[in-house]
């Protein structure tokens, strides 16, 4: 690890004050930041503690819904009454994305802000885009079991590892953060991530220097939630393919639907397209099979991870049977 400066924000003023520039990082739990730290992937010269800022609540809005603070534990959000009871495929989703100890460590900001595991990524000298724009991408032509089938460039085929970002886009998540010019700005997860396109090393909207501080939700959604994810062993593992569910049926028919994907793309994935396949129809094998052709009209597999095709679409068709149980045909 290279030596680095440190400094100790104790206000979130102070903390972007001191935080301008790429060469500086800001670190809390560290669970994702140390490790790339090691491994000289991630190369600060700067680090700001931000672990002492007011940043530790959960509170009720205005609105209905709920304010997560940027540095709330992950265990504490996923044991948090008000998740369990009315977002609970975000409660789901927080317990199947790491261990316990993991979990008591890492924050809300820093499971968003978290960084791909593709296996190229952590090893420094296989060329990567990510790591070193310009340099190519390794995955291209390599072992790619874990690599994403959507949202692809040529320039990087990586995935997105959080699965806490994946229902917090199902439940259409506001990222609230401070510029370094003191400005707070208000962000849909939707804008929040860019796919790689010819820039992979570029993840988020967030400007050198912006800290998220807060996490808002809306009203508790309508209808069933669920989160399922499917991975290489039972626990500890990163999703090859998760989904989060929200679906609300009225009248027989699916009245609104929100799926959201995980392990197939650079970022927590959504398409239109397959929840509108849905809204309007009657539960049943044939609107499923519709979502899912929509989903994956423009998957794309690369050789060892062809499989993850299949496997979306089963993984989706039977957490839509689960969503509407003792209403589908």
């Amino acid at each position: 690890m290279r030596s680095f400066d440190y400094a100790r924000a104790d206000t979130a003023q102070a903390a972007v004050a001191q935080g301008h520039g790429r060469a500086t990082k800001f670190i809390a739990g560290g669970t994702n930041l140390l490790d790339l730290m090691k491994l000289e992937i991630e190369t600060p010269e700067k680090l700001v503690d931000i672990s002492r800022l007011d940043l530790k609540g959960i509170e009720d809005t205005d609105a209905g819904g709920l304010s997560i603070g940027a540095l709330v534990l992950n265990s504490d959000l996923a044991e948090d009454h008000r998740v369990r009871a009315h977002y609970p495929v975000l409660a789901r989703a927080l317990l199947a994305g790491a261990s316990a100890q993991l979990r008591n460590k890492a924050t809300t900001g820093g499971n968003l802000l978290q960084r791909t595991r593709c296996n190229y990524f952590y090893d420094t000298v296989a060329p990567c885009n990510k790591r070193q724009p310009g340099a190519g991408c390794s995955a291209l032509g390599g072992f790619t079991r874990n690599h994403a089938i959507l949202g692809t460039s040529d320039h990087c085929i990586a995935t997105h590892p959080s699965d806490m970002a994946v229902a917090m886009r199902a439940l259409d998540a506001t990222i609230v953060t401070l510029k370094a010019d003191g400005e707070a700005r208000r962000i849909a997860i939707a804008d929040f991530y860019r796919l790689p396109g010819r820039f992979p090393h570029l993840e988020t909207v967030l400007e050198p220097g912006e800290l998220i501080t807060h996490v808002e939700l809306p009203p508790p959604p309508k209808g069933l939630q669920l989160y399922r994810k499917v991975r290489d062993r039972a626990s500890y593992a990163f999703a090859l393919v998760s989904v989060a569910g929200v679906i609300s049926i009225e009248n027989g028919k699916i009245a609104s639907a929100a799926l959201a994907f995980g392990g197939v793309a650079p970022l927590p994935w959504r398409d239109a397209r397959a929840e509108a396949a849905l809204i309007g129809e009657a539960p049943s094998t044939a609107a499923f099979e519709a979502a899912a052709d929509a989903l994956l009209a423009d998957a794309k597999g690369f050789g060892a991870n062809d499989f993850k095709i299949p496997l979306t679409r089963r993984t989706l068709i039977a957490c839509l049977r689960e969503l509407t149980a003792g209403e589908s045909a």
